[in-house]
C-alpha cells in the first residue's frame, strides 16, 4: 500500500480544515517560514508532527496547532510592534515578521542566551530587516521599545506579569499561557491604561516562564 509522505503543506491544510488557520495573512506565512529551518539536524525530519519538538535547554519548538491558535487570538496586522517573548527557536518570530511586512517590527526576547543565538543562527535564512533580537528575562518584558500593539508569550507564567499590561498601548493586545500543569491561554485587551479585559481557552501546555528571581 502507498502511503503519501506528510509534507508542512498538508499540516496547514489540515489546521485550515480544522478551523484553527484564518487569517489568509497567517496562512500565508506558515506556508512561507518553513518550521524545518528552526529546529535542530536530529529534529528536521519531524517538523511535520503536530506536536512540541525539544530544541535543547529543557525548551520546544511549539506545536504547530498550538502556535496557529495563538496567533489567530493575537490578531497580528501589518505595521504591528509586536513583543514575542520566549522566541526560542525564533520560528514564531519568523512567523510574525512576514504578517507585519517591513512597515512592523518584532522585538524578540529570549532568557537561555544559547537558543537566542541558535535563533539568530535560523533567521538568516530568511533575511527579515524588521526583527530586534534580545537576551533577557521576558517576564519583564521589553522597556527599551515599548509600547506594542500586541504582546505574544510562548511560555506558561503564574500570572499574567504586570510589566507586559504596562507595555501594551491602549487597544493592544496580549496573549499567554497562564497556569501550573495545564494552562488556560488567556487572551488580555487593554481598553484604559487601568483596565483590562481578559478571554481564557483552556487545556494547553506549555514550558514554564522563568523570571530571573526565580533562577
Amino acid at each position: 500500500m502507498f502511503l503519501h509522505k506528510v509534507t508542512m503543506e498538508n499540516l496547514v491544510k489540515d489546521l485550515i480544515g480544522q478551523g484553527y488557520l484564518k487569517n489568509p495573512d497567517i496562512i500565508n506565512a506558515f506556508y512561507k517560514v518553513k518550521r524545518r529551518d528552526f529546529l535542530p539536524e536530529n529534529m528536521k525530519d519531524k517538523e511535520t508532527v503536530n506536536a512540541p519538538l525539544h530544541i535543547g535547554h529543557g525548551q520546544t519548538n511549539s506545536q504547530p496547532l498550538t502556535v496557529a491558535f495563538m496567533l489567530e487570538v493575537l490578531e497580528p496586522e501589518q505595521g504591528d510592534r509586536i513583543l514575542d517573548v520566549g522566541s526560542g527557536s525564533a520560528w514564531q518570530t519568523a512567523l510574525l515578521a512576514e504578517i507585519v511586512g517591513d512597515q512592523g517590527h518584532i522585538y524578540a526576547i529570549e532568557r537561555i542566551e544559547e537558543l537566542k543565538k541558535f535563533g539568530e543562527q535560523n533567521l538568516k535564512q530568511y533575511k527579515y530587516i524588521n526583527i530586534t533580537q534580545t537576551h533577557g528575562d521576558g517576564s519583564k518584558g521589553l522597556r527599551a521599545y515599548a509600547p506594542y500593539d500586541k504582546i505574544i508569550v510562548a511560555a506558561a507564567a503564574k500570572e499574567i506579569p504586570q510589566a507586559l499590561i504596562d507595555q501594551l498601548k491602549v487597544g493592544g493586545r496580549l496573549v499567554i499561557p497562564v497556569g501550573d500543569n495545564t494552562q488556560d491561554i488567556v487572551v488580555v485587551e487593554k481598553q484604559a491604561p487601568d483596565k483590562i479585559k481578559t478571554k481564557s481557552y483552556p487545556g494547553f501546555q506549555f514550558v514554564p516562564l522563568i523570571s530571573d528571581r526565580e533562577g
